[in-house]
């Protein structure tokens, strides 16, 4: 990208060169107003630092696009491709933006990445005050960047990762009030009053693999391949695409080795039906009883994705924008990775920022069908 400098305009200007007339002035606000780093400029977008910055001749300082100093006058503006282009045609760096240090988002991702690895390590949660003295940072700021990175407070990411520990352990064997003393919890009150919300069943089951949990499950056949769908007592808890049932009854008896698993029930299939209804016009407003348990972070994606409408796409970029976290755009894929309801939530509308089909958990094959349908709507 071409540097865009009026620098030499201006100094032309103070020797009474022709050239910088009024009518020169102009000439150059309106190409920096036509051009689209212009707009960005206005918008204060933080996505496009590092693409490109911004000098202003009548200060003498060039600035990331995001810079939250009060806008220049179009006509004192100069675009260049990287720092030194600016450096070089006399502008010193802004002390507001520091466009000469690495960009804010990577400073403050290695932060979080920081705090979270002393959340991971640390026996009992440390107090967020405790985590912003580490930082050097306000209690307030950690807990703002914190979120906005993950989608979660670092008091829920220490939660997550203590029932993680819990779920690890009871899997491991141990008892239950082994695995929560060995988490971190520093009693068993505060862990049951969330407890089937965070393992979806009692620890004890849990721990058992499910022994206990009755789940009913049916297959079927789409234009989509096989279909298998599997309710709990609250609702549906698996809605998966394949190639053959014998593989999904499989992955679900993986899910729950202990449960009770029962798949020849006739009342079933007629909540099989709507199902595969649904899957095969995601426009229908057929309402299905659902059973969805996740983490704090993996239900508030889950719920943006059932609010994009049939025959529309949003990027991993735009999901994270719709649910607080910004820069958790990673968090977001994996969060739509681990969607257990194919179709219901409908995970295949979220596409990369180009347009471009991104991974699905169900094969990109299928993904692709889904959005062909819907566009037809």
């Amino acid at each position: 990208m071409k540097a865009f400098d009026p620098l030499p305009e201006r100094q032309a200007a103070m020797q009474g060169h022709p050239r910088t007339t009024a009518q020169s002035t102009a000439e150059h606000a309106a190409r920096v107003i036509a051009d689209p780093r212009w707009a960005a400029v206005l918008s204060r977008d933080g996505e496009a630092d590092g693409q490109f910055f911004y000098a202003v001749s009548s200060t003498g300082v060039y600035c990331r696009p995001a810079c939250a100093a009060r806008h220049p006058r179009p006509e004192n503006v100069a675009f260049f491709s990287t720092r030194a282009e600016a450096e070089a045609a006399g502008y010193r760096p802004c002390r507001r933006c520091q466009p000469d240090k690495p960009p804010l988002a990577e400073c403050q991702a290695a932060l979080v990445t920081a705090l979270c690895r002393q959340l991971e390590q640390a026996e009992t949660p440390p107090p967020l005050e405790a985590l912003a003295q580490a930082a050097g940072l306000s209690p307030w700021h950690v807990h703002r960047i914190f979120k906005a990175a993950t989608g979660l407070t670092p008091r829920q990411y220490a939660a997550a990762l203590r029932t993680h520990r819990v779920q690890a352990r009871l899997a491991e064997g141990d008892s239950v009030t082994k695995a929560l003393h060995g988490a971190g919890f520093g009693s068993a009150a505060g862990f049951y009053a969330h407890t089937n919300a965070l393992l979806g069943m009692s620890p004890g089951r849990y721990r058992a693999g499910g022994t206990d949990a009755d789940i009913r499950y049916a297959t079927g056949h789409g234009s989509l391949g096989c279909v298998l769908v599997a309710a709990s007592p609250a609702g549906i808890c698996a809605i998966s695409l394949g190639e053959t049932p014998e593989a999904l009854i499989q992955a679900l008896h993986a899910r729950f080795p202990r449960a009770r698993l029962s798949g020849d029930d006739p009342a079933f299939a007629a909540l099989l039906a709507r199902v595969i209804k649904r899957v095969e016009d995601p426009a229908s407003a057929a309402a299905l009883p659902l059973d969805i348990r996740g983490t704090a972070f993996q239900q508030r994606v889950w719920q943006a994705l059932q609010a994009i409408p049939v025959g529309s796409t949003v990027s991993y970029t735009e999901l994270a924008r719709r649910i607080g976290a910004p820069t958790a755009v990673r968090a977001v894929a994996s969060a739509c990775a681990a969607n257990p309801l194919a179709v219901v939530i409908p995970c295949h509308r979220v596409v990369r920022n180009d347009g471009a089909l991104a991974g699905y958990r169900w094969g990109i094959e299928r993904k692709r069908a889904l959005l062909d349908r819907e566009a037809g709507h």
